[in-house]
């Protein structure tokens, strides 16, 4: 393809491309809790009309996107929902229904706080205003300096974070409203916090018990922190908090890059291309300590760096099942059911090309796939032994066969007849 074609093919339907056709069944009582990343940057703020230009949003970036090589997916681009603006409560319905529609049980909120100066704050104080809209959410603090290269490094910072004892005490003030909200997440009846980069903080132990003596001397509770494995932090016991969580593609994947065997439809393309099928395949959660485990549907994000990004590319909803689906079943092997989580990165990352919310080209697919991973799942905890066949059928040919083998030496004699009828229908 030259890049004209590419464009072409990238703006319409493509092969796995599905429409929003009959839902798919999910469980009565959803087997685990999907937690999406909710990005608040879809309306216009001042201060990014001064840094970036009047009327700035993160469509902005979308829009601009290029495909730097062939099979390049860029520009994404939305449809059901359209180029939204986050300032309108009907976006936020609109959103809560086809996430529950589909199995997403909340959403995680980044939430943006430089020294008692709140950021693109206006989902959040929306959704607090319209208690009818049913979504489960807890909040994300996303602790790390605005820069002009969008990586939270110290240069070129266009406003920076302050730290101290009493911003501590400020921050939780400014959240309480929210961990006070009935649709707050709780585990184990504590309010969920997390917090995007742990070792930045100065002093975590002394922030964390701030954070804590002032939720439960409120009558909030204690909450239930629990840090990003971002940027080399894994281990949530030294920063004093709860648990961590699982961040792809953070720490994963840049052993499978693919960047030489492209075929560049931009000579002059600087970034960096690795596997998405790779890294779903290698990822895992570190176990030494509470980790809920998580997925991406994708990460591109050449459209806040043009021909200089990073992608993972060749992100397909079947293998992004297959991840969420392993990540699912090890959810399940958390005894506390209220600790059955899973992160999805992301709801609506549109400009670092993780995304459910459908697109011109696979529409509701990811979607879908998410519910087709819970029906399988709630059906294998009934007891059904075909539960988990839809998620096995899908998988590249190549791998198919080794997983179908491995099932039929796991069954019971009772059951090898079935599997292996199945594996012939499967390569007819």
């Amino acid at each position: 393809m030259n890049l004209l074609q590419q464009i072409e093919f990238n703006h319409t339907p493509g092969p796995r491309f599905e429409p929003d056709d009959a839902d798919i069944a999910l469980p009565t009582q959803l087997p685990v809790r999907l937690l999406a990343y909710y990005l608040p940057q879809f309306h216009p703020i001042p201060e990014n009309d001064q840094w970036w230009g009047k009327g700035f949003t993160e469509w902005t970036n979308v829009t601009k996107a290029l495909p730097r090589f062939v099979g390049h997916y860029q520009p994404q681009l939305p449809t059901a929902l359209g180029f939204y603006d986050l300032r309108l409560p009907q976006t936020l319905r609109e959103q809560a229904l086809l996430a529950k529609r589909h199995g997403i049980f909340g959403f995680c909120f980044y939430y943006y706080w430089f020294g008692g100066r709140r950021l693109l704050d206006a989902p959040l104080n929306l959704l607090l205003s319209y208690p009818d809209i049913e979504m489960p959410f807890c909040i994300i603090w996303a602790n790390e300096n605005w820069t002009r290269t969008w990586d939270g490094a110290e240069k070129k910072i266009l406003i920076g974070q302050k730290h101290s004892a009493e911003d501590d005490l400020a921050f939780a003030a400014a959240i309480e409203p929210a961990l006070r909200d009935p649709r707050y997440i709780r585990i184990n009846g504590r309010p969920l916090l997390m917090v995007y980069r742990a070792g930045i903080l100065p002093d975590p132990h002394a922030t964390v018990a701030r954070w804590r003596e002032y939720f439960i001397a409120n009558g909030v509770g204690d909450p239930y922190l629990v840090m990003a494995q971002t940027f080399g932090d894994n281990d949530p016991h030294v920063y004093g908090m709860d648990a961590a969580a699982s961040f792809p593609p953070h720490d994963f994947g840049l052993d499978s890059p693919i960047t030489k065997t492209l075929q560049f439809v931009d000579p002059g393309f600087r970034g960096q291309v690795f596997s998405y099928e790779a890294m779903a395949e290698r990822f895992y959660t570190k176990n030494r300590y509470e980790t809920f485990p998580a997925v991406c549907t994708g990460w591109d994000n050449e459209p806040r760096r043009p021909g200089r990004g990073r992608t993972y590319a060749g992100s397909t909803p079947q293998l992004y099942g297959r991840w969420l689906h392993r990540a699912c079943r090890k959810a399940l092997q958390t005894s506390n059911p209220d600790e059955r989580i899973v992160f999805i990165n992301a709801w609506n990352e549109w400009t670092e090309g993780a995304h459910l919310e459908p697109d011109r080209h696979y529409g509701y697919a990811y979607l879908r796939e998410t519910a087709r991973v819970l029906h399988g799942l709630g059906r294998s905890l009934e007891g059904d032994p075909q539960s988990d066949d839809d998620v096995i059928l899908r998988v590249p040919v190549r791998r198919r066969l080794r997983a179908y083998l491995v099932a039929l030496l796991r069954q019971s004699k009772r059951k090898r007849k079935l599997v292996s009828d199945r594996l012939r229908a499967a390569f007819r």
